[in-house]
């Protein structure tokens, strides 16, 4: 009957003006239709940004063999960004980024065992992006990177070491916040706001359960009790949200 009514609600004369007003319609990501602001205006309004340049995991696995792995799991979407550093030297070629990657797999995956390496992307200091866990860059993939919220998050992870006082390169802080644009855009999400996750484990900085307010572009310390991702790169960290936000085509 729904069906019916919506069918002879958009048929032209005299009805015209209820079948404007019924025939409004959009389609949520499920398929669904449902009445209120047109499609247009719902993209408008959720700020899609471009999808930055993304180099496949193939390039740096390079052939090498992979560790068992488990079942990808995915979240419902991406509500923040966990920003985290290496660790690593900063002194390298950009070229040599797939062996750092390499290593860093071999570490997470092959000597602690973790199901892939915990990060969703990682960004060398060129501002070369590449795609990290498995599971598709596109989707809202479940990583290991960030104790406690890791469902509905993307952990992005500059490659080096980001203390106090060390300079963070323009090139890679460019790219950490066109990755946060593109993936908070589907949630509609402002990166220079506020979002609200529900801890997992209580080996974070709050208790399973407990609902904690992030920004949407945040630090790994902000989740969990560590220096990472270095004092360099959370003082960057307004500038990549004000850029993000930018990219989104946001106004200021």
């Amino acid at each position: 009957m729904r069906v019916l009514r919506v069918v002879l609600s958009c048929v032209p004369g005299a009805l015209a003006l209820g079948a404007l007003v019924l025939c409004a319609v959009t389609i949520r990501p499920d398929g669904a239709r449902e009445p209120g602001a047109s499609s247009t205006e719902q993209a408008a309004a959720r700020h899609y940004a471009a999808r930055p340049h993304i180099v496949p995991r193939r390039v740096w696995l390079a052939g090498t063999e992979t560790y068992h792995r488990d079942p990808v799991r995915y979240a419902d979407r991406v509500e923040a960004v966990f920003l985290h550093h290496t660790d690593t030297p900063n002194r390298y070629d950009c070229a040599d980024a797939p062996r750092i990657i390499r290593t860093l797999y071999a570490g997470q995956a092959g000597a602690k065992e973790w199901d892939d390496i915990g990060y969703n992307f990682l960004v060398d200091r060129c501002g070369n992006v590449y795609e990290g866990r498995a599971g598709g860059v596109d989707r809202p993939v479940i990583g290991a990177h960030t104790q406690g919220f890791n469902k509905n998050t993307t952990g992005i992870a500059a490659i080096g070491t980001f203390t106090e006082g060390t300079p963070v390169p323009r090139a890679m802080t460019e790219a950490i916040a066109s990755v946060a644009a593109w993936k908070l855009g589907p949630a509609g999400v402002d990166p220079r706001g506020h979002v609200r996750l529900v801890s997992s484990n209580s080996l974070s900085r709050f208790p399973a359960g407990t609902e904690a307010s992030f920004s949407a572009i945040s630090g790994h310390r902000d989740g969990y009790e560590t220096y990472c991702p270095g004092l360099a790169l959370m003082s960057q960290l307004p500038w990549i949200r004000d850029r993000a936000a930018e990219l989104q085509g946001r106004s200021r």
